[in-house]
């Protein structure tokens, strides 16, 4: 028995627009492929001898370069963008949520955007240091025991009086998506060197006619100061950007608003008038989420509230210069149950959507 189907105009046209999301859809592409940028060694005191070939001596140390990978659609849009992630992360943070549904970067090359997905010096693929790991230095050593510090400071949601962990309301619930999140942590392999981050950063923007380059968290300073490096930065979308410095004026620092625990104060950092002044030639967007305030018993929520009144300096800063900044706080536009790390949660197609829009607006889609 054969089945007659009539379809009409719009339902077609409402089953073709599903189609077009449905992530079982492929993606042609022009290219894609993986390279490291940066990066240096140091050698060891001595002479090699094959009789003691496990031996330090006379070898090199290779390390502090970043791992990327690259895809680029069919009729790419000019303007690529670079992924670069925050502190004890890799570019794990941009590709597939907890829950299996698409990331930002299948999202943006389904937008038409090359995407350039990173991990930086001493973090993830890129985890070979010319130097040893210091006792200051974050997350350095396994067994990482931190899962309920990660997930308060993140504001990912509580735990209940069992122990149990509560999810916010776009964070997906349940154990498995908890142990996901939990196991994209990365431990630093060195000293964690935000300048040489954006050396690094700096030079892979080098490789390209320009781009855009897209932040997150602790990630924030380092697109700050990549830009100051390289004039081929030609915006940047921070996704709450804190935990690291933001950049001021040597001669116009901001207030500090303390946080409880005072060493997770949003801070700041002084640069000259002149080098200021390259944040002001390019469109600058910061996103933050929901459960930000400060004074809030939860650590988190108290953390990052001293982070958005910095990011509110910031962006001031740079638009009483002359600048293009905007912060967007989500819940103020109706976007509400968001925590740190936005891009992987229940509501990530409406947020690059969101980041879409601002690119067209800003021209960013065409140049």
């Amino acid at each position: 028995m054969r089945m007659k189907t009539n379809l009409t105009a719009a339902a077609l046209a409402l089953f073709l627009a599903a189609c077009a999301h449905n992530p079982s859809d492929s993606i042609p592409l022009a290219a894609q492929g993986s390279f490291t940028v940066g990066g240096g060694y140091v050698t060891h005191p001595g002479t090699f001898k094959q009789e003691n070939f496990i031996a330090p001596d006379g070898q090199r140390a290779y390390g502090d370069f970043a791992y990327v990978k690259y895809q680029t659609p069919a009729n790419a849009k000019p303007l690529p963008l670079i992924f670069q992630h925050g502190g004890a992360q890799s570019s794990r943070t941009w590709e597939s949520t907890v829950d299996g549904r698409e990331g930002f970067d299948t999202l943006f090359l389904r937008k038409g955007y090359s995407v350039y997905l990173l991990d930086q010096p001493r973090s993830g693929k890129s985890n070979l240091s010319t130097q040893a790991v210091t006792p200051d230095t974050p997350w350095a050593s396994n067994p990482m025991y931190g899962d309920k510090t990660l997930w308060l400071l993140s504001r990912m949601g509580h735990f209940d009086a069992s122990g149990k962990p509560v999810a916010n309301a776009q964070f997906p619930e349940g154990e498995a998506a908890y142990q996901a999140f939990q196991q994209a942590w990365t431990i630093g392999s060195g000293p964690l060197d935000n300048d040489l981050n954006a050396d690094v950063l700096a030079q892979l923007v080098g490789k390209t006619d320009g781009a855009i380059l897209v932040t997150h968290s602790m990630g924030g300073t380092i697109g700050w100061r990549a830009a100051l490096r390289s004039d081929k930065v030609k915006a940047i979308v921070a996704w709450e950007p804190g935990g690291t410095p933001f950049i001021f004026p040597e001669n116009e620092m901001p207030k500090i608003t303390k946080a409880r625990f005072e060493a997770l104060s949003g801070a700041a950092m002084g640069v000259p008038m002149t080098e200021f002044l390259k944040l002001i030639r390019i469109p600058i967007v910061l996103y933050y989420g929901d459960y930000i305030k400060v004074g809030s018993e939860n650590v988190g929520e108290d953390k990052w509230g001293t982070e958005l009144a910095m990011a509110k300096q910031f962006v001031e800063t740079i638009n009483r210069h002359g600048g293009d900044a905007t912060l967007v706080h989500l819940p103020e536009i109706g976007i509400q149950g968001n925590s740190h790390f936005l891009m992987g949660e229940k509501n990530n197609q409406q947020l690059a959507d969101l980041m879409a829009a601002w690119l067209k607006e800003k021209g960013l889609d065409k140049k």
